[in-house]
């Protein structure tokens, strides 16, 4: 049984389609970037899946409808958004008493050992947290509950390097495991380029691409066109096209990459690269 399974999901605000006929399936143990511009429907999509807005078309997580069975899918979900919901009135100490007295699958050893290897102090009032900590007290939080899913939308959104780095560090080496999936949106590609097993590419509220990160390679390449080959270079039908210092740079979705290597160098792209590539004719 997948974690989750879409069928249709559809969201509309008037007449403005926030997601439009999004079918997927996510496995149990991976890590899925649902990866998209600013408004291009990856909250919307999230808050479907938490049961947090109604919607047109079907979906299950865990088996679950997450719309009349919600209060039990939360037993098995954690989520942190981009606007940190922690009680800023409470101290770190009191939220976690707060946690264990709610949630029958919190340990509270493990959120606690976690904080040991941060500087946030037990007694101190969230409210006089930085972002940062705010974000690392979340995450400790999430570590301490046994949940089968993990959703994060946009997490690391404002903080700095440091944090972006050691959050999806600890993530992957305190939190994640087979037992465990993890969905993420961003608009930041290479934050989580390294973590990822699968990609899922959303435009104007559509998928418009999927597929298992370790298959990237083999699918996409670029070529760097030598100046007298780029007509011959168009005739081989590549899905996008930039100039990068002068020189014409295109783009190959399954090529084949003999015929490539007789029109210029080819190499290797990043995700990000890849997700320009796929999404630009959709928003264009």
């Amino acid at each position: 049984m997948p974690v989750v399974a879409a069928r249709g999901l559809s969201k509309h605000y008037g007449r403005f389609p926030a997601l439009v006929d999004a079918s997927f399936e996510i496995p149990l143990g991976r890590i899925v970037g649902i990866i998209g511009a600013n408004g291009a429907g990856k909250t919307t999509m999230l808050s479907a899946i938490l049961g947090l807005i109604p919607y047109e078309g079907e979906v299950r997580v865990l088996g679950r409808d997450p719309l009349r069975e919600r209060d039990r899918l939360m037993n098995e979900v954690s989520f942190i958004a981009d606007v940190a919901t922690l009680p800023r009135f409470m101290r770190v100490d009191q939220l976690l008493d707060y946690v264990e007295g709610v949630h029958p699958k919190f340990a509270r050893q493990r959120t606690e050992a976690f904080l040991k290897r941060t500087k946030i102090p037990p007694t101190k009032r969230i409210k006089a947290l930085s972002k940062g900590m705010v974000t690392q007290l979340h995450l400790a939080i999430v570590m301490g509950v046994d949940a089968k899913l993990l959703v994060l939308d946009e997490p690391t959104l404002g903080l700095d390097i440091l944090f972006r780095k050691a959050f999806y560090r600890d993530l992957l080496e305190d939190y994640f495991d087979a037992g465990r999936t993890i969905i993420v949106t961003t608009h930041q590609v290479e934050e989580v380029e390294h973590i990822l097993t699968d990609v899922m590419f959303i435009a104007n509220g559509r998928i418009v691409f999927e597929s298992p990160v370790d298959e990237l390679p083999s699918r996409f390449a670029e070529l760097a066109v030598a100046p007298d080959k780029l007509e011959a270079a168009r005739a081989l039908r590549p899905i996008h096209e930039r100039t990068t210092l002068g020189q014409p740079v295109l783009v190959f979705e399954n090529p084949d990459r003999g015929a490539l290597k007789a029109l210029g160098t080819v190499r290797g792209m990043t995700l990000a690269d890849i997700f320009v590539a796929k999404v630009s004719g959709e928003t264009a």
